[in-house]
């Protein structure tokens, strides 16, 4: 295994398309929900251990072997939102080109022909990580790290927000990166013996019904 693997799996200049995608940060920033630095940890806080979780969790069990058809019917299963479902399937199509580019793989290759369309991210980001000699912590890691990096990323372009301190956003989660990466990781391996359903399905209503009514606005700087 080569850790250096996770660096370019998880640099934001690795063409996945995340770049395209606010993780709600833009509907928050109209609604006023973020407004600074310490607003914008708050949102990340919260996305970090709901939508982050799971989809750190899936990307782990991917990255484990597990069924990615299996884990792409459990992610629909945990993204009420047709908004969401319709964003995650967009970033798992790009990211499938970028990564079969990179690692070519036949469970790649199998995942692409399954879901022309796409299949959910972290599916497929675990599915890469796999590919590269990652572990199931390292997808769990880059996964949870994607679910904060792209709302503070966002932010900076939104508000105009000083890039250092959108970064000292990401450093004081850092800890709780930590834990979310373990727990999605110790999820994932229940998921050998006792299937999908073991895997976490923590709530985030209120990004979901963001991310349907910014869906229909008419005028938006990102995709979802």
């Amino acid at each position: 295994m080569s850790r250096a693997a996770l660096l370019v799996l998880a640099d934001g200049r690795f063409p996945a398309g995340g770049h395209a995608h606010s993780g709600g940060a833009e509907a928050a920033v109209k609604a006023g929900r973020i407004s600074g630095a310490a607003s914008l940890e708050d949102f990340c806080r919260g996305r970090l251990n709901t939508a982050g979780l799971v989809s750190a969790a899936l990307a782990a069990a991917a990255a484990l072997g597990v069924d990615p058809v299996l884990l792409d019917s459990a992610a629909d299963a945990r993204t009420p939102s047709p908004a969401l479902r319709v964003a995650a399937r967009r970033l798992g199509r790009q990211l499938m080109r970028a990564a079969r580019a990179t690692w070519p793989s036949g469970e790649l290759d199998a995942l692409a022909r399954a879901f022309p369309k796409g299949a959910h991210q972290p599916v497929v980001l675990g599915l890469a990580a796999r590919a590269a000699g990652l572990g199931p912590v390292d997808a769990a890691y880059c996964s949870a790290y994607e679910s904060v990096s792209g709302p503070a990323t966002a932010t900076v372009r939104l508000l105009s927000l000083d890039p250092f301190d959108a970064t000292g956003v990401l450093a004081r989660l850092a800890p709780e990166l930590d834990v979310v990466a373990r727990a999605a990781a110790d999820a994932a391996r229940n998921v050998v013996d006792g299937g999908v359903d073991a895997l976490p399905a923590a709530s985030a209503p209120l990004l979901e019904i963001s991310a349907q009514a910014h869906a229909a606005w008419a005028v938006r700087l990102f995709a979802s």
